[in-house]
């Protein structure tokens, strides 16, 4: 065993709270795709465009088809945790205090085990109605192009507002910024997977931990802006290198 993964496996036994930022890298090794990177779907304005909240608003036909050919596809429906979900998983049943702040919207973490996940862009697990709150499941409302509320105004009128993902949108808020602030502030030892950190604001979220003397360590394939502060950086695959820290 090399140093850098001897010093990991240290750092986990003796670490009681432990918080988790999880990026698309941790879901490339299940088989999805990476948005962000080289030739990404994102590095199109015109989806980045047709994947906003203004288009949903306005051409809400536009939105739906792009969102279906972006994200309900075989590969999102058909993907499996890997080995860094099981791991994470794996430290909760060992008695950690493992919380995780996940950008991915696949709901993968949950899949493997993890009980206490927060998604800061949201899931694909769900649509809702901004007019009357009701939820559906996601393959539940895809029966139709454009699927639309079957429940009840406030003046008992059929709603049929145009259903949301529960994803967060280009033109919206990331969601639970505090509490993922709160959350790695008050932990023992930060586990940074598969994120390139190029995107405010969950990019600053690692700082924050820098500053108040957290220990951070960084698994990403390539290399970061955060590299030069974290304690311990791996340039390796999340999956086998979490696999090979606890076993």
């Amino acid at each position: 065993m090399n140093e850098e993964l001897q010093t990991l496996r240290n750092w986990l036994r003796e670490s009681q709270r432990i918080a988790v930022l999880s990026g698309a890298g941790m879901s490339t090794e299940s088989g999805l795709p990476d948005f962000r990177s080289a030739h990404g779907l994102w590095e199109n304005p015109r989806v980045t465009e047709l994947l906003s909240a203004t288009c949903l608003r306005d051409t809400p036909d536009q939105f739906w088809k792009s969102f279906r050919e972006a994200f309900l596809t075989p590969a999102f429906h058909n993907a499996k945790p890997n080995a860094g979900h099981v791991a994470l998983a794996e430290l909760e049943r060992r008695g950690k205090d493992v919380v995780i702040y996940t950008q991915n919207v696949d709901g993968l973490h949950q899949a493997a085990g993890s009980q206490s996940v927060w998604e800061l862009h949201g899931n694909l697990r769900h649509v809702y109605c901004p007019e009357c709150g009701a939820q559906y499941a996601m393959d539940q409302a895809l029966h139709e192009p454009v699927p639309t509320c079957r429940g009840w105004s406030i003046k008992r009128n059929s709603c049929e507002e145009v259903l949301h993902p529960n994803v967060v949108l280009f033109e919206q808020n990331i969601r639970h910024m505090e509490t993922a602030l709160r959350g790695i502030l008050s932990s023992d030892l930060l586990l940074i997977l598969g994120t390139s950190l190029t995107v405010d604001p969950v990019a600053t979220l690692p700082s924050m931990a820098w500053q108040a003397s957290r220990r951070t360590v960084l698994i990403n394939l390539t290399e970061t802006d955060f590299d030069p502060y974290a304690n311990l950086v791996m340039h390796t695959r999340v999956g086998q290198t979490l696999d090979s820290a606890l076993n």
